[in-house]
């Protein structure tokens, strides 16, 4: 779930991104390693955090009791409307445009594919967790397996290209600035990481389980992010990595010729369809907690009799991800919200910190380098949104307002609760 979840379409796009903000070989691996780490570091609070409290519900869950309910709302009120529900439809609109590269599309027909492509994954874990955990794990392997094809290939026929690991040309200098914004776009591609914490509840041992999938799946994707990066760089051009908007086509394209692209985006299709049930999966997990906790209509946490499932939010995260699909609202709501999950992974990193001070707290796993690992995600995950509203104050301002109206959202609910 952790690999599978991380790894979607972003490696086969984001690496031009940092690639050309940081004009130097040596520096683009640097930053790439250091978005692995600072991703294992928020994947070490998540562990802990976990380990305290298996319950479903993840991130949510962490920020009520770090905190308050009105946090923990917070996070489900963005999830919903925008964040999670965004990040469905935006997956599924690339699923559906790789399509669109095999067989011609119009723009219904790719909005219909992408439709298609979320109720169909809705229906699969709507019928069982294990059908929805069957069909994760079996895709994860194919694509790690075809990642694995794509490394060894890369290595094996761009031997006989003429150059390799070939810097810019002109005379480029790598700035702080720079660095700053490639760790930034590398994060983006390691996002997901957290979503494993959202089924605590249906997963075996979970105070142990977790932990390790974190940790573990963590660093394999590093790996595979590392060497998906040195092919790129292998078998093109310094300045071709840079300027590309399909850069793993253009890799495939140099190695196999032009029969390459059609190869990289049957890749990406079957790449994004397993991200994409991953993050189905996850998604309603937080809705049925807080309709548990009555933060929402006590319907949403209701159990399938049969398949034991939260069905009712699986059916309510589906129908909303496809109005945004259908709409096209979820490009601007994406784009101006996405960056506000990491002022909830901030607070997320500083609640374990207050946790720590507290006599009931008790977690089976304890985050090694305490208190610099969470201090040091904590400063990270602010500078991001910080650089974003230095960046883009109108966008910004436009995110933080709507995350911003959850709070009387928040209040009106518990006066009509009461």
């Amino acid at each position: 779930m952790v690999v599978g979840t991380i790894i979607g379409a972003s490696i086969f796009v984001q690496p031009s991104a940092v690639t050309g903000a940081v004009p130097s070989v040596a520096a683009v691996f640097g930053v790439w390693i250091a978005a692995g780490v600072l991703t294992l570091f928020g994947a070490l609070i998540c562990a802990e955090l976990a380990s305290a409290f298996p319950r479903t519900g993840g991130v949510y869950v962490f920020l009520n009791r770090s905190f308050s309910p009105l946090l923990g709302f917070l996070w489900g009120w963005a999830m919903f409307w925008t964040m999670h529900s965004g990040i469905i439809a935006a997956i599924s609109m690339v699923f559906a445009r790789y399509a669109g590269y095999l067989l011609p599309l119009g723009d219904a027909a790719t909005k219909a594919v992408a439709v298609a492509t979320i109720l169909l994954l809705s229906a699969v874990n709507y019928a069982g967790v294990h059908h929805g955990s069957a069909l994760q794990t079996w895709f994860t392997v194919g694509k790690v397996g075809a990642v694995l094809l794509i490394i060894v290939a890369g290595f094996w026929l761009g031997a006989d290209l003429p150059q390799h690991f070939v810097g810019p040309a002109g005379d480029v200098q790598v700035t702080v600035r720079g660095m700053v914004v490639g760790v930034i776009a590398g994060l983006f591609a390691f996002g997901g990481w957290h979503m494993v914490t959202y089924a605590a509840e249906e997963t075996v041992e979970p105070k142990h389980t977790l932990p390790r999938a974190l940790f573990a799946g963590t660093l394999l994707v590093t790996f595979c992010y590392l060497a998906l990066n040195a092919v790129y760089l292998y078998v093109l051009p310094f300045d071709v990595v840079a300027r590309s908007h399909r850069v793993a086509a253009d890799a495939a394209d140099a190695l196999l010729g032009r029969g390459g692209g059609a190869f990289m985006a049957g890749l990406v299709m079957f790449s994004t369809f397993g991200a994409l049930s991953g993050i189905v999966l996850a998604g309603p997990r937080v809705y049925f907690q807080m309709a548990r906790d009555g933060l929402l209509f006590s319907w949403l946490g209701r159990v399938h009799p049969a398949y034991r499932t939260p069905y009712l939010a699986i059916a309510l995260q589906g129908l909303w991800s496809s109005i945004l699909v259908l709409t096209g609202t979820y490009e601007v709501l994406f784009t101006r919200v996405i960056y506000t999950e990491w002022i909830f992974f901030a607070l997320m990193a500083v609640g374990l910190i207050l946790l720590r001070k507290r006599p009931d707290y008790a977690p089976v796993y304890r985050v090694p380098g305490y208190p610099w690992i969470p201090a040091a995600f904590a400063s990270v995950s602010f500078g991001i949104v910080a650089n974003q509203i230095i960046s883009e104050p109108v966008e910004s301002a436009t995110g933080l307002l709507f995350v911003a109206l959850g709070w009387p959202a928040y209040l009106l609910w518990r006066k009509f609760k009461q």
